[in-house]
């Protein structure tokens, strides 16, 4: 038994014979979701912005990998096409430029963001249709995108990724009305998750503090807290369950 498996010791998932792709996947939210299929038993495709999976300090054994930059749209439709099967996509590859020095208030930064992490999944779930239509998933085959606090809430600092997020909200809905019983289509809204993205923000208490502060659960969010959320959401107990988006946060969003 993996070590995450274990970590639910009252629940287990059984994706055996499934195909999921995640982007994404080699780092912080979407390396947890990906060893969640892993050890559920699914086949799983993640992607990567490097030349190869071996260019990842991380563990990444068991995975199909697939080089991907989320920005360009030649390479979106050619890691679609390469997959030879999708049962799941995950939409999770991108990050928020300020964490790279970057200014999304510049009008080239916010397109950029925007063309990142709500074009580009768009592109993605584009380019996956037709092969998810294909699929005899249990309870069907599914798109999950990964949103943000920043789908709800303004912040400050990310305003290209914000209204990014806040899109793949509108997004999740529009294509779950699209495609109906035949693909379905949710977001987990992640709340302040340990990753190498958010690594500056969990350091710092004067940023991290106030969430904290806020947060019921009196913690910060870890991967697994969103891979067990993202593993019932395709799972057939899910089966009448599409267009939503669901906050997994510790509950900041409904404290005063």
């Amino acid at each position: 038994m993996h070590t995450l498996q274990a970590d639910w010791p009252n629940l287990r998932f059984d994706y055996k014979g499934c195909h999921v792709l995640v982007t994404g996947g080699t780092s912080g939210i979407g390396t947890g979701i990906a060893e969640a299929y892993r050890d559920a038993g699914a086949e799983v495709t993640i992607t990567g912005t490097r030349r190869s999976v071996s260019d990842y300090g991380a563990d990444l054994d068991g995975y199909c990998y697939l080089q991907l930059d989320i920005e360009d749209a030649d390479n979106i439709s050619a890691v679609a096409a390469a997959v030879p099967q999708v049962d799941i996509l995950i939409n999770n590859a991108g990050f928020a430029l300020p964490s790279s020095g970057l200014d999304e208030y510049d009008p080239e930064v916010f397109e950029r963001a925007v063309r990142m992490h709500l074009v580009g999944g768009y592109r993605m779930a584009h380019g996956c249709a037709d092969k998810l239509l294909k699929s005899a998933l249990p309870g069907g085959p599914s798109i999950i995108s990964i949103a943000s606090m920043s789908s709800f809430f303004g912040i400050d600092i990310v305003p290209g990724y914000g209204a990014a997020k806040t899109g793949v909200v509108g997004l999740t809905r529009a294509l779950a009305v699209h495609w109906g019983g035949r693909i379905r289509v949710n977001a987990v809204a992640a709340g302040l998750t340990a990753s190498r993205m958010t690594a500056a923000t969990v350091a710092n208490p004067a940023w991290s503090g106030p969430t904290l502060a806020r947060t019921p659960a009196a913690r910060l969010g870890v991967p697994r807290d969103i891979a067990g959320p993202v593993l019932f959401l395709t799972s057939a107990a899910a089966s009448w369950i599409t267009g939503q988006t669901l906050p997994v946060d510790g509950g900041f969003t409904v404290a005063g």
